[in-house]
């Protein structure tokens, strides 16, 4: 009897509380951005590590022996094709070169007095004074004598040669490098280091690499290599002070080879350098500029990553389901997706950190679908605006 007074009082309260107005307790779901992705024509950026070398870094050997015997130029001279950079002790080669030629005279002498000794030798053979043998031994000797003659002015062009060689010019036009001799200094051709190193400058090279899997893609793009590289941007140079050099260079060769090790390819830019600026052996970064089209450009707050990994979190069935996605690099905040995305598809954006797999979610879709491409826009336009501001300081009074 008092168990069923019990149950009736628990109906009783509970009739009672629900006339008070309590409802049931319902979940919230937590709302978060998304985008509709879009495509769109995008300037892609790339940046890679460059050198930088002169047209021609030659270093200057010397072709003979001896001692230094006047340095004719300063380091970081500029000098013309010809110039006269050093000059090795003529005193021996002279000599040298004055005894061949005294050489070359005797021979000479020689080769007449044979031939008119040939010549006598032939008319007595004539008259049958004297045998074929002794006519023979006569036209032998003149061979000789020529012979002879044609050994002593080989000898003569090789002293003027070495007395030539003594004054060490320039090859090319171009700016002295480091002279670690000076005069009295003993160089050789057989030495290790070079009397100094003459760089054309008046054009840079400039090599840089990229890798397989992009060059892979231009030649797909284009058709082959060469048309790859007409297709490709002016390249921008930025030096190693982080300053845009003023001047655009040219692309003009793809090395065929892959390196190993990296698994890049070179490729080599031709700059001007009228003003002297660019060094031979400086370092600094060229960037290329092109655009892309039909392109999807998404933020990197909408990714995460796992083991290498990238991922993007969309809405199905008001749940957040992760989705594996290929990107590449576009500047700091942007991604450009490569793969695993298709235009009309949404994705979240904001707090993809705090989403679990099937978590339940509210999207609140952004006011338009091509936001990021607004945003990189935005960076631009303020990076122009700051570059600006550094090139043409206000003065204050």
């Amino acid at each position: 009897m008092k168990r069923l007074n019990y149950c009736a009082v628990a109906v009783v309260l509970s009739a009672m509380a629900l006339g008070c107005g309590q409802q049931p307790v319902v979940e919230q779901v937590a709302e978060y951005e998304a985008m509709t992705i879009a495509t769109a024509d995008t300037e892609v950026t790339s940046k890679f590590s460059a050198s930088i070398r002169g047209r021609q870094d030659i270093n200057i050997m010397p072709q003979v022996s001896g001692t230094i015997s006047s340095v004719c130029v300063l380091e970081g001279e500029s000098v013309k094709k010809g110039e006269v950079l050093f000059v090795i002790d003529q005193v021996p080669y002279k000599a040298a070169l004055t005894t061949a030629e005294a050489n070359v005279e005797a021979a000479k002498a020689a080769v007449e007095t044979a031939e008119l000794t040939y010549k006598s030798k032939q008319e007595l053979y004539a008259r049958s004074v004297i045998s074929e043998y002794e006519l023979s031994v006569s036209k032998n000797q003149l061979q000789s004598a020529k012979a002879a003659y044609a050994q002593a002015e080989a000898q003569r062009v090789n002293a003027a040669n070495s007395l030539s060689y003594t004054e060490v010019k320039a090859p090319s036009a171009g700016v002295v490098g480091t002279i670690p001799y000076r005069v009295g200094a003993l160089v050789g051709p057989s030495m290790a280091q070079p009397l100094t190193t003459v760089s054309d400058n008046s054009e840079m090279y400039v090599y840089f690499s990229i890798n397989e899997r992009e060059l892979l893609k231009l030649t797909r793009q284009f058709g082959s290599m060469s048309e790859a590289l007409k297709s490709l941007p002016e390249p921008e140079l930025v030096l190693s002070d982080g300053s845009t050099y003023e001047h655009k260079g040219a692309i003009e060769t793809i090395s065929g080879v892959v390196d190993r090790e990296t698994g890049s390819v070179s490729l080599r830019a031709v700059f001007p350098n009228p003003g002297r600026i660019l060094l031979s052996g400086s370092t600094g970064n060229v960037v290329l500029r092109y655009m892309e089209k039909n392109t999807i450009v998404i933020p990197c707050s909408a990714t995460y990553e796992v083991q290498d990994k990238t991922y993007v979190y969309q809405s199905v069935d008001g749940k957040a389901v992760s989705k594996i996605i290929e990107v590449s690099k576009y500047d700091g905040k942007n991604y450009i997706v490569r793969a695993g995305l298709e235009a009309g598809e949404v994705i979240i954006t904001e707090g993809v950190a705090m989403l679990r797999e099937n978590m339940p979610v509210s999207l609140k879709m952004q006011a338009s679908a091509d936001c990021a491409q607004a945003e990189v826009a935005d960076i631009a336009a303020e990076d122009a605006i700051a570059t600006e501001a550094e090139n043409n300081p206000v003065s204050e009074e």
